[in-house]
């Protein structure tokens, strides 16, 4: 955010001084998926698949049909020959994907059409290249970086705001038999377009709504909260929609819906992950590595086991992201305090009263974990050799261990 008195943070604009400890890093951007954004856009769909394709539509648990947005789907898919499957749960599991597998390759599907939020879009994408994987066991995506080599095109039509995956390459799956949560990453499975029409969150429950606020949050900070090196454009660009969701968050989830309220909040949560904020930067992802164990081991939803996670990462790590720390109390929550210690404690506060305020729990305790389930999670990362996290590699197992359990 510029901090400028009309946001009530100071009093003029703060010019930042550099100095030669850090640089941004070079990078390359390219993101090809189109966004068709606003309200009756769905109809679009016909334009953008390619005539004569046959056309497999997934979904989740059935919601598609009691907010019209099924009805319109198919309306739009009239002129072209397609099939269903639905029933991809919230973190897809591995097994039921494999399902839709047999079903593409039996009716030589072409293209894939997601109607849902992320676990559907996830799905799809496991799906996309699952389907075409030459390997003998898929899962190797995921637990050992099998390249994906081919993949089903797919085209989304969001109908939960959240993840940001309608407009990146990155899936998170579930496999009940490893019991394991991974995610895979593959230029291969960007959708070739996404259509947002805000009007399709009427209809969402508190619960979602909220989850969708936390998860796109969450998903700036660990662009943001690392350490400088001087992307003041990606760093205000952060600053900007977390500012965004903060303002909108507690509107969007409690009160009547509002069309201006919605479509903030939903281009919010594609902009926070579509590839940007990360440019040139370093990036974190300890507090989503924390998470997925939680919902692996637990059946947290994503958002939840991200707002127990993410106020004790900002404590146990302090020290290492102490200059982003302040610099995060300062733009976003429009503190002051003169004692950066203090100006710390006063911004992880800020940062779980946000989280409750959605209605959000932020303890393990909450949720009845058992303590001996700290353990469990630190084998299972270790198993993974995914211990030792973050931008710097310092979170280490007693990190992690006094993290978890100041989380109860």
């Amino acid at each position: 955010m510029l901090q400028f008195a009309s946001f009530g943070h100071c009093d003029a604009p703060k010019i930042r001084k550099f100095d030669e400890k850090g640089k941004m890093y070079n990078f390359e951007y390219k993101n090809p998926v189109k966004i068709i954004f606003g309200q009756d856009t769905i109809a679009s769909i016909s334009k953008e698949i390619p005539a004569g394709s046959r056309v497999l539509i997934t979904y989740g648990g059935g919601s598609i049909f009691k907010n019209g947005v099924y009805g319109q789907v198919t309306k739009a898919l009239s002129e072209f020959t397609y099939f269903e499957f639905g029933g991809i749960e919230p973190n897809p599991r591995y097994q039921t994907i494999m399902k839709a597998v047999e079903l593409v390759k039996k009716e030589k599907i072409d293209f894939l059409l997601a109607v849902g939020g992320g676990s559907v879009i996830d799905g799809t994408k496991f799906l996309a290249s699952a389907a075409h994987f030459q390997g003998e066991n898929p899962w190797d995506i995921c637990q050992k970086g099998a390249p994906v080599k081919s993949a089903i095109p797919m085209g989304v039509v969001l109908t939960l705001s959240a993840t940001g995956t309608e407009m990146n390459p990155f899936s998170v799956v579930s496999n009940d038999e490893t019991n394991e949560k991974l995610p895979f990453a593959s230029p291969l499975v960007y959708p070739k377009f996404s259509i947002l029409d805000p009007n399709v969150l009427k209809t969402l429950p508190q619960s979602q709504l909220a989850n969708g606020i936390i998860d796109a949050f969450v998903h700036v900070i660990e662009q943001y909260l690392t350490f400088p090196n001087r992307a003041e454009v990606q760093d205000r660009w952060a600053e900007g929609i977390m500012l965004t969701l903060i303002e909108y968050g507690p509107d969007y989830c409690f009160k009547e819906f509002n069309y201006d309220i919605a479509s903030n909040a939903m281009w919010a949560a594609t902009m926070a992950l579509n590839g940007q904020l990360a440019l040139g930067v370093p990036t974190d992802w300890a507090t989503h590595t924390i998470g997925h164990e939680l919902t692996a081991l637990y059946g947290l939803d994503h958002a939840q086991s991200l707002a127990v996670v993410l106020p004790g990462m900002m404590e146990v790590m302090r020290e290492e992201k102490k200059e982003k720390l302040i610099r995060f109390a300062q733009n976003v929550w429009g503190l002051q305090e003169e004692d950066k210690d203090i100006l710390i404690d006063e911004a992880i506060v800020k940062t779980e009263e946000f989280f409750k305020s959605l209605g959000a729990k932020t303890r393990l305790s909450e949720y009845d974990i058992p303590e001996k389930g700290i353990d469990e999670i630190i084998q299972k990362l270790s198993k993974q050799e995914k211990i030792n996290m973050g931008e710097r590699k310092k979170l280490t197992p007693d990190r992690l261990k006094a993290l978890l359990e100041m989380r109860f």
